[in-house]
């Protein structure tokens, strides 16, 4: 089987100008510290970082995600098959870095599945999302926002809000914590967040930045970039000063780092999966899930991209079964 080292994975990745930032080895490395394996798989010029997690002794399933990398994939499947099944996978899911074209349920994406997949329902990553392009000066981004995104902006700088690069995560993580209370939704523990700055920022991949208001810290969040995309993953906080809208100038300066670092575009990861006339009649009336972030996120003049997949590759049916039994027992629970 053509498994390669970690640093064998990045000399293949340096040869590709934007490989997504969760087929890195820094996200390897951080799922490989919370209860996955990261192998790494090459077959001529493409390649892909699979993900590995036990769910009971001796049973795994396999996960991709945003890729594989490279062009021709279909002698690399073989090839993955081959690690799945060593590693007694009940099933390989597949989040391919594909955009497709307003396709909400999924049913038109046979010209990008592989054969031998099929579609699943059950997606790990958000299926949709917001893309702001940072084309042009910074007077040009602001213009594609809404008037009512700019006037927060402009008036969380009038209230003397002031954002500052940071290196501490506890106190990122004390306003998660509290945005995780009000807003209902999980986090992950403080070791997480700390692992993941750590292992990004000493490859120059992330910033942490912190709103301020009277050298007290009001609300932070944490950017990802690779190559020339940038992502806004985490964001947090507290329950004081939100009058003054941190939150918005936050998210500019985060825009105008990832435009400093050479980045074309910056991905507000996460919105509903609905098409665009649901999600307007409904942002002013739903706070549930993703709706709760889409009414902020939808001010910075950004374009709503949907994923193709996920894609499912089965070796073990009857416990596939089983899964898909168990995913659709919790949505019901949720």
């Amino acid at each position: 089987m053509p498994e390669i080292s970690q640093s064998e994975w990045d000399a293949f990745l340096s040869r590709y100008a934007n490989p997504h930032i969760l087929q890195t080895s820094p996200w390897g490395q951080l799922k490989a510290s919370f209860g996955w394996r990261s192998v790494n798989v090459v077959k001529g010029e493409s390649g892909a970082q699979v993900l590995l997690k036990r769910v009971l002794p001796g049973i795994n399933l396999a996960y991709i995600p945003k890729g594989p990398v490279g062009g021709d994939w279909d002698g690399l499947w073989p090839e993955i098959d081959d690690t799945c099944r060593a590693n007694h996978c009940v099933f390989l899911k597949v989040e391919p870095d594909i955009w497709t074209e307003n396709d909400q349920e999924g049913e038109n994406q046979s010209h990008h599945r592989p054969e031998n997949f099929i579609h699943s329902r059950h997606s790990i990553q958000p299926m949709q999302t917001l893309i702001v392009e940072l084309s042009g000066e910074e007077n040009l981004i602001l213009g594609r926002m809404k008037q009512k995104t700019r006037y927060n902006i402009n008036l969380a700088l009038k209230r003397n809000v002031k954002i500052k690069p940071h290196t501490d995560i506890t106190t990122f993580y004390d306003m998660m914590e509290i945005t995780g209370e009000r807003d209902q939704f999980g986090i992950h523990s403080l070791a997480y967040y700390q692992k993941a700055y750590d292992l990004f920022h000493d490859h120059d991949m992330c910033q942490l930045l912190v709103a301020e208001y009277n050298r007290a810290p009001i609300s932070a969040l944490l950017a990802f970039r690779s190559g020339n995309r940038a992502w806004y993953f985490y964001g947090a906080s507290s329950n004081l000063h939100r009058d003054r809208m941190p939150n918005y100038l936050l998210q500019w300066e985060a825009i105008r780092w990832a435009k400093s670092q050479g980045c074309l575009s910056y991905d507000l990861w996460g919105v509903p999966d609905v098409n665009m006339e649901t999600l307007e009649a409904n942002f002013t009336n739903r706070s549930d899930g993703l709706w709760g972030v889409y009414r902020f996120k939808r001010g910075f003049g950004g374009e709503i991209r949907r994923s193709a997949g996920p894609w499912d590759r089965v070796y073990n049916p009857i416990l596939y079964r089983m899964y898909t039994l168990w995913q659709s027992y919790r949505k019901v629970e949720e």
